[in-house]
């Protein structure tokens, strides 16, 4: 299909190697105008990729970052006490009436930011496993009824066509209501050809060969019992550090010296050294 096409280049043109099921669940989202809800491991792109349909689509982008606990205050916005309290001293002094609760004294976050923006946007809601079921059904309802209410405001209406992309590592199981009003996209590590490809766009200068055997060998390290897998961009740094360091081709001593920016601990270094290179060297 030429639309789902031109998504992959745009995407491509960005330095984000795609597939088939993210440019086809990109394009069901602006089609049926529904958020994306990304699953999958931590470094595999997902944050990466709201923010490259941003910059593919020309729209403003805005990030809440969940964490627990938390609040309405930090997702929508908040009152300045500070401000009120300073003009309802003055209006006093001077014996004037005047009223604390305007946009004049409420600071926007980034949900009330992203609706009221005219510009069309991205919002992207990363690891909203980490916040409480209470705030990811209101985050839904808002992004469903396309309006947030704010007591003694006013409502917000939303303002343009937002895209709306929510991230997920799994530590907790999401409410079916938010799945029911997503589209499903799982990003795994990515296969063989799919990592040579992101290696090469992000590393233009890398050789061939260096490329091709770093990836090897992440691609067999992430098969390992390891307490954390490499990340895409864990296999990106293992190829500069080797240029930076002008190993190329790698000595055996180089790839393990270099093993900080795949290994996370020791113990999962020990296993790499053991399982990998020592039995491909």
């Amino acid at each position: 299909m030429k639309e789902i096409e031109e998504i992959n280049e745009k995407l491509e043109q960005h330095n984000y190697i795609s597939n088939d099921q993210i440019n086809t669940t990109l394009f069901l989202a602006f089609a049926l105008k529904k958020p994306i809800l990304i699953e999958g491991p931590p470094g595999t792109g997902k944050t990466e990729l709201a923010k490259t349909i941003a910059e593919c689509f020309d729209r403003d982008f805005f990030r809440i970052q969940c964490y627990e606990g938390i609040t309405f205050e930090q997702v929508v916005g908040e009152w300045n006490y500070q401000k009120q309290l300073l003009y309802l001293e003055l209006a006093r002094e001077n014996k004037e009436d005047m009223t604390i609760f305007s946009n004049e004294f409420f600071i926007q976050r980034p949900l009330l930011t992203a609706f009221s923006n005219p510009k069309d946007s991205v919002l992207l809601i990363d690891e909203i496993d980490k916040a409480d079921e209470e705030l990811e059904s209101f985050l839904l309802q808002a992004l469903g009824e396309k309006e947030i209410t704010v007591n003694d405001l006013d409502t917000f209406e939303l303002k343009n066509d937002l895209i709306v992309v929510l991230t997920s590592n799994a530590q907790r199981s999401l409410l079916d209501e938010t799945k029911d009003r997503c589209l499903y996209l799982y990003i795994d590590y990515p296969e063989y050809d799919r990592e040579i490809n992101i290696v090469n766009k992000r590393v233009p200068l890398a050789q061939e060969n260096l490329v091709t055997e770093i990836v090897e060998k992440t691609q067999k390290i992430r098969k390992l019992d390891l307490s954390k897998k490499p990340s895409i961009r864990a296999t990106v740094d293992w190829v500069e550090s080797l240029i930076a360091l002008n190993q190329i081709p790698p000595t055996r001593e180089a790839l393990e010296n270099t093993l900080n920016v795949i290994a996370k601990n020791e113990d999962d270094k020990e296993k790499i050294i053991k399982e990998v290179l020592n039995r491909i060297m």
